[in-house]
């Protein structure tokens, strides 16, 4: 005679059975909302963010303060105004537009040279083979290791001597130092432009040369157009680098009016004037990141592109 199972007899249903069995040793208990081992990370990027906004936050309430001072100077001011834009872009004996240019001059002609002999260096190194191949790289390598302060000496006595016979590449002249800036980071930028170059297919270069292209030919007008990416990416490093650099330009740079930007604003943040000069100082360097933003907003896609493949190999 056959049994009959109670759940089937007391029409209770098998699910209700099931539910009763005991949980699972590998079931993950269910939380809702922010749990208490997560609760720290947003706490600390919190944290992070104000801590990172604070600077900004303040350099943009002083420059909007009209009053100008670091005494007076407020996270969130009371007043907003441009006052301190207008002295700032008025003052003879300040000239910051001419240093914002001198900056924007030197920056953009040493990044542009700077691109030029780098993915030409890195063309040479990573298509062609020849004796002191492999030398010439390491020892590029090598250079980047001794500091730059230890050229600050040679560089100015040289220049010097330079601007004896060529005054306009003398000491106080754009042209010197971006002259100077042109091999400044030959090393790192010819490492990371022959590590994208080596990603394009030597197929590419064998077919041109099957049609009679010179090297020359196919560097400039298939190459270069290959590896825009990274030729972008090393332009806005070398843009950035040069545009905030300091010591080299506040030793070539005497004259007023051939200063850089960062030479200027230093000249603003010492001696006894540089609690008056606060207001003019918060407004010079919150103008100065504009182009900076810019270069970055406008081709992030290439700096990651260039980033990210370069990398690789």
């Amino acid at each position: 005679m056959s049994t009959v199972q109670p759940s089937a007899v007391s029409g209770t249903p098998l699910v209700a059975e099931a539910a009763d069995a005991p949980r699972s040793r590998f079931a993950r208990p269910h939380h809702s909302g922010v749990t208490g081992t997560v609760w720290w990370r947003h706490a600390l990027a919190i944290v992070a963010v104000i801590w990172a906004l604070f600077p900004i936050v303040f350099l943009i309430s002083a420059a909007l303060n009209p009053a100008g001072s670091l005494t007076t100077s407020q996270l969130l001011p009371n007043d907003i105004s441009l006052a301190n834009f207008d002295k700032l872009f008025n003052d003879p004996a300040r000239p910051y537009l001419t240093w914002f240019k001198n900056s924007m001059l030197i920056a953009t002609i040493g990044a542009f040279g700077q691109v030029f002999i780098g993915a030409a260096s890195a063309y040479a190194f990573s298509r062609m083979r020849f004796t002191g191949r492999r030398a010439g790289l390491l020892s590029l390598l090598l250079l980047q290791m001794f500091p730059a302060l230890l050229t600050f000496v040679a560089l100015y006595l040289m220049f010097a001597k330079i601007g004896e016979i060529i005054p306009a590449l003398g000491l106080s002249t754009i042209g010197g130092l971006a002259l100077i800036y042109l091999g400044g980071a030959m090393g790192a930028n010819v490492w990371l432009l022959k590590g994208y170059f080596d990603t394009i297919p030597r197929e590419l270069d064998e077919a041109a040369k099957v049609d009679g292209a010179s090297h020359a030919r196919i560097f400039f007008t298939m190459t270069l157009r290959l590896v825009m990416p990274i030729l972008v990416t090393v332009f806005m490093i070398a843009f950035i680098g040069l545009f905030s650099e300091f010591m080299l330009a506040s030793i070539f740079l005497r004259d007023v009016d051939s200063q850089t930007v960062a030479v200027g604003l230093w000249s603003m943040s010492i001696g006894n004037e540089r609690n008056r000069l606060f207001g003019q100082f918060a407004a010079g360097s919150l103008f100065c990141s504009i182009p900076v933003v810019m270069i970055y907003l406008l081709a992030q896609k290439q700096l990651v592109s260039g980033l990210t493949s370069g990398s690789v190999k």
